[in-house]
């Protein structure tokens, strides 16, 4: 067998094939600067007030290979991908600080400064990626593309106190689509504009250009049902007027000058200068169930088409992160958003507007607990209220005194044939004593406007939220004062005690009440229902009722009412036990009898007409 020899040569060629691949790898490894160049930092370890910050790295490695995928990919915009940078930039002042995105150029995080959610945690509108801002294009080599996959370069500069953030797509340094960012010192609204330079060319016009915004917002409040049931509602101008669109339905809309998603006390908003046409807008309920916890109320959509002007994008718009605040909003004339503040329709929310807000402002400023502010307002609004309580009560006593006369009156005309004719003379007898149904009933209908008004305005006030009173930590929410280990339909896991209050000042005023209604009401008839049996059942069910519904509401709103009845009690009292003299009001009464009887206005007359038309027909029904 033949010996196998060692081989020189090859031990040679290995040896020298060795040192060639050491000597490329000692020349060809980074240097300490270019792994400092591989990724940079910019930024500072302190945040101040109208202070931007960047951060990028390198997103891609700029060979041939890849030049030429992303060319095939992205047409003119290759250089975007090429260039990009994948980083961050923050522009802030003392109430609002943002974070915009190099991929996308848009805010990936918005943070409202000086408020917290209802667990004491930062209040974000915008972060991990619950929203996008992105404008869908064709361009002229057939390429559709999103402006959320593109990288967009940052620059930022100052204008007087303002910063400026411009972010730009490149197609060259002459040639870009153009995000504008400026942020002003002590202001939520920041302008923003949409521009194109050079690129008439480049986007195809014959395509669709559209904008997509949507936002999934996130939950702020303690009262999941009151956040999202009752005030979270897609807002939006529309042919100068402000409509909102409720959760699950989409709806098709031309001239759009702004956009809100509102979220109970803070919103995000979009105005433009150029009107959106054929906007569709969408809002989808994200709460399945109110009894888990939710990290999501609603979703929010705008898609809207984007016109060309000479081949290019033109749009002046502005961003409005903030809260929902009345007393803010206002201050945007023009703008109509104060609107979004939710302070009810028609004469409720100009009541709120012209009267509690003014009377709600004065007290604010010269007392800082908002309890007592609440408790002051609920006396200035009783006493103004008074008079009405006053009409009532004498319509009430009026109606007593004359109450034998209309019990005889049943007794003369029995029976369901002689319905007709008790009702004239019964009106008759009111007619001639002076005395009215409706004396009695007006002055209730005109305090209805402020009942339901101060229902809008105490849980959308902005200054109430986790401002704390007594036991209640929050007057904006419920005052739990007790948490069930099981959830009642209707009521809820906790139970809060100003509804409780509430309801047994509602219970006692309506057990007051009680004899001045059965005052009002004339003896019940033959085949009507009894009024005052009803009245009993309702002594009884609506105090239930209100501890039902206000167990989950604003404790401020409970509180005005607990303060409320008890105050409308105390001047009932009042006026039954010093004011009404029901020995005055008799002689009064006699002596309104003693005169002739008034000439009929041509509406009784047209009643009574109609009332003998009835009696005769009922007389021929008989004889048949």
């Amino acid at each position: 067998m033949e010996q196998k020899k060692f081989d020189y040569n090859s031990f040679i060629g290995m040896i020298l094939l060795g040192g060639i691949l050491f000597w490329y790898f000692i020349n060809n490894s980074p240097t300490d600067i270019e792994e400092m160049t591989t990724e940079e930092v910019v930024d500072s370890s302190t945040e101040t007030p109208n202070k931007a910050t960047t951060n990028y790295t390198s997103a891609f490695e700029n060979d041939s290979i890849q030049q030429i995928e992303y060319q095939n990919r992205l047409g003119a915009f290759a250089q975007s991908a090429i260039k990009g940078s994948e980083g961050t930039t923050v522009i802030q002042n003392n109430l609002v600080k943002l974070t915009v995105d190099n991929k996308g150029g848009q805010i990936i995080e918005a943070l409202i400064k000086n408020y917290k959610t209802y667990d004491s945690l930062p209040l974000y509108m915008i972060k991990d990626n619950n929203a996008s801002f992105n404008i869908n294009f064709g361009t002229t080599d057939n390429r559709i593309l999103n402006t959320k996959d593109l990288f967009f370069e940052p620059v930022l500069t100052k204008n007087g106190d303002n910063t400026v953030l411009s972010m730009k797509l490149k197609v060259s340094n002459s040639q870009f689509l153009e995000y504008r960012y400026e942020i002003k010192p002590k202001k939520y609204m920041v302008d923003f504009s949409v521009r194109s330079q050079g690129l008439s060319d480049v986007i195809n016009s014959s395509n669709p250009i559209n904008l997509d915004w949507t936002l999934k917002g996130y939950r702020h409040e303690k009262s999941i049902k009151t956040e999202n049931s009752m005030y979270s509602y897609y807002y939006y101008k529309t042919e100068d007027e402000v409509d909102y669109l409720n959760a699950g339905n989409t709806e098709v809309i031309n001239d759009v000058d702004w956009v809100a998603y509102k979220q109970h006390f803070f919103t995000s908003n979009l105005l433009t200068d150029t009107p959106f046409n054929n906007a569709t807008i969408t809002s989808t309920d994200l709460v399945d169930n109110e009894e888990i916890d939710t990290i999501f109320t609603k979703k929010y959509e705008l898609k809207t088409p984007l016109a060309l002007t000479a081949g290019e994008l033109n749009y002046n718009m502005k961003w409005f992160y903030g809260p929902s605040d009345y007393n803010l909003l206002k201050k945007y004339e023009g703008t109509d958003l104060d609107e979004t503040a939710d302070l009810g329709w028609g004469i409720f929310g100009f009541l709120n507007r012209n009267l509690f807000y003014p009377v709600f402002n004065f007290l604010q400023n010269y007392m800082g607990n908002f309890g007592l502010i609440i408790i002051l307002m609920t006396i200035v609004v009783r006493i103004f209220m008074s008079p009405l309580v006053y009409k009532s009560y004498l319509s009430s006593a009026k109606m007593k005194v004359i109450r034998p006369e209309l019990t005889a009156l049943n007794e003369k005309f029995p029976g369901k044939e002689n319905a007709m004719k008790r009702q004239q003379e019964t009106m008759a007898i009111q007619r001639k004593a002076g005395v009215s149904m409706l004396s009695g009933c007006i002055p209730a209908v005109l305090q209805m406007p402020v009942f339901f008004a101060l229902f809008k305005f105490f849980p959308t006030n902005l200054a109430l939220r986790q401002e704390s009173f007594l036991w209640a930590p929050d007057l904006s929410s419920y005052d739990a004062i007790f948490q069930l280990p099981f959830y009642i339909p209707f009521y809820g896991d906790h139970i809060s005690l100003f509804p409780i209050l509430a309801s047994i000042a509602i219970f006692f005023y309506m057990k007051m009440n009680q004899s001045q209604q059965a005052n009002m009401q004339a003896p019940t008839q033959e085949g009507m229902p009894d009024m005052g049996k009803m009245m009993k059942y309702m002594i009884y069910f609506s105090p239930i009722m209100m501890l039902f519904f206000f167990n989950n509401y604003a404790s401020s709103l409970s509180l005005y009412y607990f303060i409320s009845n008890l105050l409308t009690i105390a001047i009932m009292l009042v006026i039954k036990n010093y004011v009404i003299d029901e020995d005055k009001i008799h002689a009064q009464i006699e002596e309104n009898k003693k005169r002739p009887e008034k000439a009929k206005s041509k509406f009784r007359q047209k009643i009574d007409s109609a009332m003998k038309q009835a009696q005769e027909q009922q007389a021929q029904q008989k004889k048949k």
